[in-house]
């Protein structure tokens, strides 16, 4: 892959909003060449079509990470039109937040699926091409949630620890196949996040411990250090949040 990240085909899962909109943003003015997935289609679609307007190559694909062989057309459809993938960012993700007494299976299940099951066939699709080309870095979004459980955010806790053992295992597995993965683990970002808690009181507990939330941009800075390091350094994981958060 070498140096920097101009030139650089990066694949974003949850690219129509927050982390992974920020990062498509960010990456794309360093000059790499992006594919955009998402379920909303009109939103990446916006997106590419803005970065595009500004002279950046970037395209759209639909694609709900719930369902493996969305997960499967969009690395296909970026191995078609580039030939290669260098970057794989899994970063769709959901935060919704209850006591586990409420019993919110539902909820549970849905984040099970896109919190794990998304970042698994995200690895799927895209590491036999990775050990193919012997080369390729593969980003999982975490959360400092991964590290600490908090009441009411437990199977939301459970999901991003899965994460981090998810990319450990994979560092562990990929040696020797020139393959580099990171784990980034953010705080409170000013992303949409919040929104998927349907819990009022919870949603009202979350909300206000994000009042200093930092900008998206902060976890795109974050991907971009991980991304632009030289072949043979490898960033295996990173914690960013606001200076003043405790949690």
């Amino acid at each position: 892959m070498g140096i920097g990240i101009e030139g650089k085909v990066v694949v974003i899962t949850g690219a129509s909003s927050g982390l992974g909109e920020a990062t498509a943003r960010h990456l794309a003015a360093r000059g790499a060449t992006l594919v955009l997935g998402a379920r909303r289609l009109e939103r990446i679609e916006a997106l590419a079509a803005e970065l595009q307007r500004a002279g950046h190559a970037a395209m759209a694909v639909q694609t709900d990470v719930v369902h493996r062989e969305q997960v499967q057309r969009l690395i296909d459809r970026a191995v078609a039109q580039h030939g290669r993938i260098d970057v794989l960012l899994n970063s769709a993700g959901l935060m919704p937040l209850s006591m586990l007494a409420q019993g919110q299976v539902d909820e549970w299940e849905r984040l099970i699926d896109v919190n794990i099951r998304g970042v698994l066939y995200g690895i799927a699709a895209a590491l036999p091409l990775m050990q193919k080309q012997r080369s390729g870095h593969i980003v999982n979004v975490a959360s400092i949630a991964g590290f600490k459980v908090a009441a009411g955010g437990t199977v939301y806790s459970a999901t991003k620890h899965a994460v981090r053992a998810i990319s450990e295992g994979l560092r562990l597995e990929t040696k020797g196949f020139g393959i580099r993965t990171t784990i980034v683990s953010p705080g409170a970002m000013d992303t949409e996040l919040v929104d998927s808690i349907t819990d009022p009181a919870a949603a009202a507990v979350m909300r206000k411990s994000y009042e200093g939330a930092i900008p998206a941009a902060s976890f795109a800075r974050a991907v971009a250090y991980a991304i632009e390091q030289p072949d043979d350094v490898d960033v295996n994981e990173i914690v960013v949040r606001p200076t003043n958060q405790v949690f």
